[in-house]
């Protein structure tokens, strides 16, 4: 048991340490503004989500991420009763979602946006 919770907590800080900051990720998206709608799906591949409002286009691509919950959370304490700080092990695993947004028209794009957990 002892030797779990360290391997746990190197892993994690691996996982996030090799994840993409927000300005990295703000740059990759951003070098498609400009483009042609073929070039993004092209790299990027089809997107998850697809919606067309007044002649405008927008392509959704979502990345998602298993990552661990802070050590310290509000939660059930060992002996009952909510406890503030309470230290879980294993820590709870939250899924995190990035969402990339690319708004089309006239076959190019014009503006790229994130939204959700995106820097992590």
């Amino acid at each position: 048991m002892r030797r779990i919770f360290p391997t746990l907590a190197i892993l994690a800080i691996a996982v996030a340490a090799c994840s993409p900051t927000l300005q990295e990720r703000t740059q990759v998206v951003q070098q498609y503004v400009g483009k042609p709608e073929a070039n993004l799906v092209q790299q990027m591949g089809v997107p998850d989500r697809v919606y067309q409002a007044g002649g405008i286009k927008f392509l959704a691509y979502d990345e998602r991420r298993l990552g661990f919950a802070p050590a310290a959370y509000g939660g059930y304490g060992p002996f009952g009763g909510y406890a503030y700080g309470y230290a879980a092990f294993p820590p709870p695993q939250v899924e995190r979602i990035c969402e990339s947004t690319f708004e089309i028209t006239n076959g190019t794009v014009q503006r790229a946006t994130l939204r959700g957990a995106c820097g992590y």
